[in-house]
């Protein structure tokens, strides 16, 4: 069976039973990081009163490892190990690696589930204050700054027609300028609020408009709302 695990985004204390639980009745875990893997670990330890972990194996499965680790995971999987798949923060493959196991996964038959946990996406919306019965999720704009304004675009368009849609997407600190820049072209003056370390002991939410928050430096992981 194949655990895909979510994994606090931020703040260990919301690390479930469920995940701790999982986690230590894995035969094998695929981390995006193993340093996190090992800092988690040491908070199920601190947090809850378990049996001792069985051995587990742990395997570095990141996005450029991804495929050539495929056939060896699939092969424990198919001698009934148990395995769980966590990023360094949050649900794998959102923004994360883990869909191209999935997608072998399902063609291979072999059973998989998900162990649900903190989300930076619904977090973000919730904390932004918008409407969040309509929202579209766009991972990572691209680096590219003519595809991004197309995107962006795009979006301005979409808005017209549904009106109390939203739109979040993540963003590195060193590129949010650029990207609010890009907004401030367009035809266009969403209300924007950007969530930064959410759930963090920094976690700061921070709301205005693209020609206010161009001026602002940004620092640690970011996500981005547009209304």
């Amino acid at each position: 069976m194949l655990n895909i695990v979510a994994t606090p985004i931020g703040n260990l204390d919301d690390l479930s039973l469920r995940q701790a639980k999982t986690l230590l009745d894995s035969d094998i875990i695929l981390a995006e990081d193993t340093r996190s893997t090992q800092i988690l670990f040491d908070a199920i330890k601190t947090r809850f009163t378990l049996r001792a972990p069985r051995y587990t194996k742990l395997i570095s499965y990141y996005k450029e490892k991804e495929f050539e680790k495929l056939p060896e995971v699939i092969e424990y999987l198919k001698q009934n190990k148990n395995v769980s798949l966590i990023s360094e923060s949050g649900t794998p493959l959102v923004s994360d690696p883990g869909f191209l196991l999935v997608k072998t996964c399902i063609k291979e038959n072999v059973p998989f589930t998900v162990i649900p946990g903190p989300s930076a996406v619904i977090s973000s919306i919730v904390l932004s204050g918008f409407d969040p019965s309509q929202f579209m999720f766009l991972g990572f704009l691209p680096k590219n700054e003519s595809e991004k304004n197309k995107i962006l675009k795009k979006l301005m368009l979409f808005k017209e027609s549904f009106k109390k849609l939203v739109f979040v997407f993540y963003e590195s600190p060193h590129r949010v300028t650029e990207t609010l820049k890009s907004i401030n072209q367009l035809d266009w003056n969403p209300d924007i609020v950007i969530c930064r370390e959410i759930t963090k002991k920094f976690e700061e939410v921070i709301r205005g408009k693209t020609s206010e928050l161009i001026k602002k430096s940004f620092k640690g992981e970011l996500t981005i709302i547009l209304n």
